[in-house]
């Protein structure tokens, strides 16, 4: 991306930390990423499926008050509760907004659905929740891959699991000048996923012995000649975390902005059978470009994106034991 840029961990976003909780025999996960100062915030939300938890709290019509923390996690409208501990967490720890009457912590949530892999009647809650905010409180976990949120997730999911690829959590930052901007991001998609160097498909659908790569667009022309209901099992869900300045309202623009990266590295994307969805972060007083910020947000997440599947490909031994029982 540039001799100006260079890439840094997202550690070095001052006032950042993340943390991770998941139960790997279920294969379903929670990630919370905490802004220890808060952070304003906007979203950009393009899938018609979502799961989601406060989400007006980014809506620039709403009161300016910080977020505490954005959460992802799987389970799909069941995983919303992981956010109940987050709250208590933060909430033992005087974390929150001061009412005069208590300090209430405030949480957005967006959720994926990774129910078909693993175990269905196991999902995040509270307890899991809980467990993720205390490590992001401790320090900041940067791992990838089938971690928190990511446990879950697969992409390609035309046909069902068996013939998907496993996906999960991928985080990548950057610093230009004094600028610095991270992303993270779960992998959860119903189309494939591309490099968008070159085109190179990294991960899909699968054909019916998993040795090569089906087309999915010709594939999806098909089944839907007929419409039919596809079940809703799909959503990419992301945080750019950045340390400029701005209001919700241009933090809403960055997030959609943001939206590029999903549409260049993901093939069909935005359905209504995904749940696609990005937050927008502000955690610092850098004084930047709105145009600009957008532009190297959409950049950064793209290489979260490829990160969250390079760093899954470990697990598709497991993944295959996994998968073919369904």
């Amino acid at each position: 991306m540039g001799s100006l840029i260079k890439e840094i961990s997202i550690r070095d976003i001052e006032g950042v930390s993340i943390g991770h909780a998941q139960d790997d025999r279920a294969k379903t996960g929670v990630s919370v990423i905490y802004f220890k100062n808060g952070a304003q915030a906007g979203s950009d939300i393009s899938g018609g499926g979502v799961a989601a938890r406060e989400t007006l709290l980014t809506d620039p019509v709403t009161a300016d008050n910080p977020l505490n923390a954005v959460v992802l996690s799987g389970g799909s409208a069941f995983g919303l509760a992981a956010s109940d501990g987050v709250m208590r967490c933060l909430e033992e720890h005087d974390i929150g907004y001061d009412t005069g009457y208590a300090k209430v912590p405030l949480v957005c949530q967006s959720c994926i659905f990774d129910l078909a892999y693993g175990r269905s009647d196991v999902r995040p809650d509270a307890a899991m929740g809980y467990e993720a905010c205390q490590k992001a409180l401790k320090e900041c976990d940067t791992s990838m891959g089938s971690v928190g949120a990511g446990t879950g997730a697969c992409v390609g999911k035309m046909y069902g699991i068996k013939q998907s690829s496993k996906s999960g959590l991928g985080i990548h930052a950057i610093q230009v000048g004094e600028l610095k901007i991270g992303a993270v991001v779960v992998v959860n998609a119903f189309g494939d996923v591309f490099n968008p160097e070159n085109g190179e498909k990294i991960a899909g659908l699968l054909d019916v012995n998993r040795e090569k790569f089906l087309d999915m667009e010709e594939a999806f022309v098909k089944i839907m000649t007929t419409p039919k209901d596809l079940f809703h099992t799909n959503t990419t869900i992301g945080c750019i975390i950045c340390n400029a300045r701005f209001d919700k309202a241009k933090l809403s623009k960055i997030a959609s902005m943001t939206r590029n990266a999903y549409a260049r590295c993901i093939n069909p994307v935005g359905t209504m059978i995904d749940g696609d969805s990005i937050y927008a972060c502000s955690v610092g007083d850098v004084i930047s470009d709105v145009n600009v910020v957008g532009m190297l947000s959409s950049r950064v997440m793209e290489k979260a994106i490829q990160k969250a599947i390079e760093a899954s490909k470990i697990d598709n031994e497991a993944y295959l034991k996994n998968c073919c029982k369904k």
